[in-house]
């Protein structure tokens, strides 16, 4: 059956992007922004380097456990009190951790404590802040025609690549002056989204309710997999670019360890810079179907994945990461897009947020591949993922050409 003869293709009202795209903004910015300040948090208080790392990954982790549940919450009970219980949670969370790190880094509290305040608090805001992403993106499909949904999920997407670049980027300058400062800024972003949902993001149940004697979707719905395949190969691919960009800057160009540090920031800049662009490019080229963006897409983002193994200087490293994430921008709205042109509308929460949680198996499983590859060869992780998102590029073209003939 066609997508545009589905119930989904039936919409109440334009969809609510000002609210949405700002709450995608600051909950990334909060939630990147403690990527820019463990590391120094750790040293400060001399702890051993895994804490940031288990930090890290227990945030993603209960993100991706959870982000499924979330979406299925949002289908039951409407998309608005999900979001709020969600940012109001999420602050709490971020609140305890900035009060309680301001404690450690003032003496008040040991280092076990603290250890245990940044795993913990790190895992709770990781688990809360996975009913945003599902549920904006729910509100999306539920207000928009298939034709319709690439261009508002690039709007969303590129609300979160302007956070991924000014999170960690206003972090680290608050950082510079006082390391608690910068958690308290951090825990006030979804303090403010809260106000924003509650105020401005109409309410209301989700566009339709389940029909009777109908099954909750699997976790595993045939409809979802090549989206949600998709979706964990991209978020793995930016996974790995992100965690071993620094150790390449630093061993491939011969950088002292502050160096390096700067230019793995100009990079992670140059990826949020590239997002944006890109998802542009799907915002104004609207009649592109989905599944035409994503094989361009992989083509160019496996292209300049696979060309950071011959990078010399500093710049071919910034150009190879720049063209990586311009196609990474033309995947992410779309794989989205997709999914929720394949469901129901009393299905776009759990279909959001098995996406969510595919993505984040592609967090927390893409840095540990990719830094075992490393220890084999620096080039080794980079070479795998272009050769990797060339295969869905071939694999996606394949289904378009069996659709063309269908």
């Amino acid at each position: 059956m066609d997508a545009t003869s589905t119930p989904t293709a039936v919409r109440a009202a334009p969809p609510p992007m000002g609210p949405l795209v700002f709450a995608a903004l600051t909950g990334t910015m909060a939630m990147m922004a403690f990527v820019a300040v463990v590391g120094p948090i750790v040293r400060r208080l001399a702890l051993p380097e895994w804490v940031a790392g288990l930090s890290v990954t227990a945030g993603g982790l209960l993100w991706m456990l959870l982000a499924r549940w979330w979406g299925g919450v949002g289908d039951r009970r409407g998309r608005k009190p999900v979001l709020l219980v969600g940012f109001a949670a999420f602050a709490l969370a971020y609140w305890v951790l900035a009060a309680g790190i301001d404690l450690a880094l003032h003496q008040k509290i040991g280092g076990l404590a603290a250890l245990a305040l940044l795993v913990g608090a790190r895992a709770a805001i990781g688990a809360f802040y996975a009913a945003v992403p599902p549920t904006a993106a729910a509100v999306v499909a539920d207000h928009t025609l298939p034709r319709e949904r690439p261009v508002a999920m690039a709007k969303l997407g590129s609300a979160n690549a302007m956070g991924l670049v000014l999170g960690p980027a206003a972090a680290g300058w608050l950082a510079g002056r006082d390391l608690a400062l910068a958690l308290y800024a951090a825990a006030a972003l979804p303090v403010i989204a809260l106000a924003v949902v509650w105020l401005a993001l109409p309410g209301g149940r989700p566009a339709a309710q389940r029909p009777p004697g109908a099954k909750p979707m699997g976790l595993f719905d045939k409809r979802l997999r090549v989206a949600a395949l998709t979706g964990f190969a991209a978020m793995g691919s930016v996974a790995i670019a992100q965690v071993l960009v620094g150790f390449y800057a630093i061993d491939r160009l011969a950088l002292p360890v502050d160096q390096g540090a700067r230019v793995a920031g100009l990079a992670l800049t140059c990826v949020g810079c590239a997002l944006i662009v890109s998802q542009q490019c799907v915002m104004r080229w609207k009649t592109v179907p989905p599944a035409r963006w994503i094989v361009l897409g992989a083509v160019i983002a496996g292209s300049g994945f696979a060309s950071v193994a011959a990078v010399q200087s500093q710049g071919m490293l910034l150009g190879s990461y720049g063209v990586a994430a311009f196609g990474m921008g033309l995947i992410f709205p779309n794989f989205q897009a997709m999914a929720a042109n394949a469901v129901q509308p009393h299905e776009q929460g759990a279909a959001a947020g098995t996406l969510s949680a595919a993505q984040g198996l592609g967090m927390v499983l893409g840095p540990m591949a990719g830094t075992l590859l490393y220890r084999v060869s620096p080039a080794l992780p980079y070479l795998l993922v272009g050769a990797g998102l060339w295969a869905l590029a071939i694999f996606s073209f394949a289904r378009l050409r069996r659709a063309a003939t269908a």
